[in-house]
């Protein structure tokens, strides 16, 4: 669906456009590491969703009166860095500072890597299951999916305001925010979300790739893991031989390091899928078969 925001035919219109996902991506940095610094985590935390809530203005209104499917996008940008800079606010600073604190070696000199920070999206896809209506209000459900080598996944769930509450809140501060009690009826979910989305963000210190395990670990998220850790083994994500079937992931329990890999190898199996689109570069032929026309401005 191309609306009137994907089809912006001025340069007035669209500088007005990138400032504000700029001003909202900055925002929720600044937020989290000066303004209201996330607490101390505990590997509870690790996969539990952060909320942010937003609404469909005049500008990302397409034909039909229907938030454009194209801003999406811009706003799983805004939910995404809240999510990185509440869970990994202590290692990111760390990884910022990496000449004093050390934590990242360059395989090449054995000295402290060098270079700045970045957070790279390498893929995002996006299943519309419900439109959202003009100038309605909806909320994002952003969490850690899972993890390998080299990305971290998160899924993404566009829900109507107010349509779920969380049993409790994980943050103190928090406390006057009302939960869901024993008496709420929640559910029936597959008739309320309006899309979902898995994203794979890669963390950069200058050139070498940082192990997600290691931005999570600096954070307080991982618990010890015997035999060589979180990024020991063959594949650099511990022993994948080590047998988590009987964690019961649907109670809640003690997140041990069993638990927590149980859980991040629930999220590989759709993870996995999503890394399939990787295999898409391959299918661009260049032309070489010919082509229909060219048109634009696109």
């Amino acid at each position: 669906m191309r609306g009137l925001y994907a089809d912006r035919s001025t340069s007035i219109d669209e500088a007005i456009w990138l400032t504000v996902v700029q001003y909202r991506v900055f925002y929720a940095i600044l937020y989290h590491n000066v303004l209201r610094k996330s607490p101390a985590l505990t590997p509870r935390a690790l996969f539990k969703p952060l909320i942010s809530e937003t609404r469909t203005p005049l500008l990302e209104i397409d034909y039909n009166l229907h938030k454009s499917n194209s801003t999406y996008f811009t706003d799983l940008d805004v939910s995404r860095t809240h999510l990185v800079g509440y869970l990994c606010r202590p290692a990111l600073r760390k990884l910022a500072h990496n000449p004093q604190t050390r934590l990242i070696q360059d395989p090449r000199t054995g000295k402290p890597a060098k270079g700045s920070l970045g957070i790279l999206l390498g893929a995002v896809g996006c299943s519309f299951k419900r439109e959202i209506a003009a100038y309605k209000g909806y909320e994002l459900w952003s969490r850690v999916l899972s993890w390998d080598r080299k990305w971290m996944y998160i899924i993404t769930h566009f829900v109507p305001k107010g349509a779920a509450r969380p049993t409790e809140w994980l943050d103190p501060r928090f406390g006057k925010v009302r939960a869901r009690g024993p008496g709420d009826a929640m559910g029936g979910w597959e008739t309320k979300i309006h899309a979902t989305a898995v994203s794979k963000y890669v963390f950069k210190l200058g050139r070498i790739t940082v192990h997600p395990a290691v931005v999570l670990e600096e954070s307080g998220l991982l618990p010890p893991r015997p035999d060589g850790g979180w990024t020991s083994g063959d594949a650099q994500l511990g022993d994948e031989s080590a047998d988590v079937a009987d964690v019961d992931l649907s109670k809640d329990g003690e997140w041990d390091w069993r638990r927590v890999e149980a859980q991040r190898r629930k999220g590989m199996e759709l993870a996995s899928q999503f890394q399939g689109l990787d295999e898409s570069h391959a299918l661009f032929t260049g032309g070489s078969g010919g082509a229909l026309g060219t048109f634009g401005p696109c």
